[in-house]
C-alpha cells in the first residue's frame, strides 16, 4: 500500500473510532500534554467550554482529541479533572453554572479575558449534551445571544454600519438564533431569538428620510402581533411607537402633513397600548412618557426648538 493511501486509511479509522468516543467539555483550563506525565512536553491549554473527544483513559489521565480553537484540533493527554460529559451526574447544571460564572466575569470591567467567549461555548454544550434538560432552551439562547452581541459590537464599529439600507452593511450571523427557533419552537427563547433577527433589518442611518423609520415601525409592530407572549413584545411595541413619533417631524420635512398626523395617531395608540398592558415594567413607564411628549407636541426626532 502506498504511503499516502495508508495515511488516509489511518486517518479514516481514527475518525471512525472518534465517532463512538465520549465527548466532554472543559469547565477549567486544562493543560494538554504529549504523554500522561506532567513532565512531558506541553501541547497547549484547553479553554473552558472547548470540547474534547475521549479516546482512552489511563489511571487519572485522559487521552483526547481537543478543540484548541474553532479550526485546530490537537491530540494529547489531560488530567481527568474538570471534563464534564453527558454521563456526568448533574452535568447540565455544572456546565450551566460555569457558563453563568463566566458570563458574569465577562461583564466585569476587570473580568477574566475571554470569559464571554467561554460562556458562549459552555452554554452551547449544555444544549448539545443535554437536549432534554430544562436548561437546554435557555442555554442555547444565551449562547446565541452572547455571540450576537459580540458580532454586533464588531459590525457597529465598521464604516458600513452607517449605511442607510440594511443590505448595504454586514449583519450578524443568524444561524444560531434560527437554531434556537427550530429546536425550541413556541418557547420564550424562540421568541427572543426572533426579536434579535430584527437587528439585521434595521437601517444604519435614517438620513432624515421617512422610508427607514416607517419600515422599521411596521417590522416591530408585526413582531409584537405575531409574538404577543414574548418577553420582548412590550419593547417591540415601544420601538414601533417611538418610530412613529419620529415620523411626525420627518413627514413635516417632506411636506406630507397627512402622513405626519397619521403617524401621530399611531404613536399615541401604540404608546397607550404599552402603558396599559405593561404599566408595571420599564417599557410601560417609557411609553407613558412618550405618550405625554407626543400629546404635548414635543418633537422626538431632529433638533426642532420652539
Amino acid at each position: 500500500m502506498k504511503p499516502k493511501l495508508m495515511m488516509l486509511v489511518i486517518m479514516l479509522l481514527a475518525s471512525i473510532g472518534a465517532v463512538g468516543a465520549e465527548r466532554g467539555a472543559m469547565v477549567r483550563v486544562g493543560t494538554l500534554y504529549l504523554s500522561p506525565d506532567r513532565d512531558s512536553a506541553k501541547l497547549g491549554d484547553v479553554e473552558r467550554g472547548r470540547e474534547v473527544i475521549v479516546l482512552e483513559t489511563s489511571r487519572n489521565w485522559l487521552h483526547v482529541e481537543a478543540n484548541m480553537t474553532e479550526e485546530k484540533m490537537v491530540t494529547g493527554w489531560l488530567l481527568d479533572k474538570g471534563v464534564v460529559r453527558a454521563s456526568t451526574p448533574n452535568g447540565d447544571k455544572i456546565l450551566f453554572g460555569e457558563a453563568v460564572d463566566s458570563e458574569d466575569q465577562g461583564s466585569q470591567r476587570r473580568g477574566r479575558r475571554g470569559a464571554a467567549q467561554d460562556a458562549m461555548r459552555l452554554y452551547y454544550r449544555v444544549s448539545e449534551y443535554f437536549p432534554n434538560s430544562p436548561l437546554a432552551g435557555e442555554a442555547m439562547y444565551r449562547s446565541a445571544d452572547i455571540r450576537w452581541q459580540i458580532e454586533k459590537a464588531d459590525v457597529s464599529s465598521r464604516p458600513s454600519a452607517k449605511a442607510r439600507e440594511s443590505f448595504l452593511r454586514e449583519g450578524m450571523e443568524e444561524k444560531y438564533m434560527k437554531e434556537v427557533m427550530k429546536k425550541f419552537p413556541g418557547t420564550k427563547w424562540a421568541d427572543l431569538a426572533a426579536f434579535h433577527l430584527i437587528d439585521n433589518k434595521l437601517c444604519g442611518d435614517w438620513q432624515g428620510v421617512s422610508k427607514c423609520p416607517a419600515k422599521e415601525a411596521e417590522i416591530y409592530e408585526k413582531y409584537a402581533n405575531e409574538h404577543p407572549q414574548s418577553p420582548a413584545a412590550p419593547e417591540a411595541l415601544y420601538d414601533a411607537a417611538w418610530r412613529y413619533s419620529a415620523l411626525i417631524e420627518i413627514y413635516k420635512t417632506e411636506n406630507d402633513t397627512k402622513k405626519s398626523e397619521e403617524s401621530k395617531n399611531k404613536a399615541i395608540a401604540l404608546a397607550q397600548k404599552v402603558a396599559s398592558q405593561y404599566g408595571q415594567n420599564d417599557w410601560g413607564a417609557r411609553a407613558q412618557r412618550l405618550l405625554y411628549v407626543v400629546q404635548q407636541g414635543i418633537p422626538t426626532w431632529g433638533s426642532a426648538e420652539e
